[in-house]
């Protein structure tokens, strides 16, 4: 079962996609996620790229980020990450776009702090997503991306696109990778 972690909305259950659709964040590996991210969410704009069930944006915002924005498109998903937001009374906190990642990102405007994406392994359109995050500014210049990846993706390409990993924390069967640009 999928929770929040801590925070406003600590222990209130979450919903998700049923069958292998979308491959939700364990507890564990989201606690150390948020563990790394502690000193960072408070006020800030998160960005839920593939976002599943919401979760990842949730946990954020009932850690006291200021806005996240969602972005889905399978509807399914769409409507689980709208019932999750009502759950946890954080739908004022938040946009919910229902469009293929990189549409979405050619139509955002805003500029955020923290960028999260997991994308579906098989995909490799991390090179594409943050080519378009990069063309759209919409990564604050103090902010950061996480990538939730395969252990075996190799990430030595984003050094050419004006990214610099500045963390990696690898988990049993995947890794959170933390970029900044250049």
């Amino acid at each position: 079962m999928l929770r929040v972690i801590a925070g406003e909305a600590r222990s209130i259950p979450l919903m998700t996609l049923e069958g292998l659709d979308t491959r939700p964040t364990t507890d564990r590996v989201k606690e150390t996620l948020f563990n790394l991210l502690q000193n960072d969410i408070y006020g800030c704009r998160f960005l839920d790229l593939f976002a599943g069930s919401g979760q990842i944006g949730i946990e954020a915002l009932s850690r006291g980020a200021k806005s996240a924005c969602f972005v889905e498109k399978n509807k399914k998903a769409v409507d689980i990450i709208a019932k999750n937001l009502e759950k946890t009374k954080m739908t004022d906190k938040s946009v919910l776009i229902k469009k293929d990642v990189l549409s979405a990102l050619s139509v955002l405007t805003d500029a955020y702090d923290i960028i999260f994406m997991d994308p579906p392994y098989a995909l490799n359109v991390e090179g594409e997503v943050l080519t378009k995050i990069k063309e759209n500014r919409l990564l604050d210049e103090d902010g950061f991306i996480i990538i939730e990846a395969d252990l075996k993706r190799d990430f030595s390409f984003v050094s050419d696109m004006g990214f610099e990993i500045t963390k990696i924390k690898q988990y049993k069967t995947n890794q959170h990778v933390f970029l900044r640009e250049i």
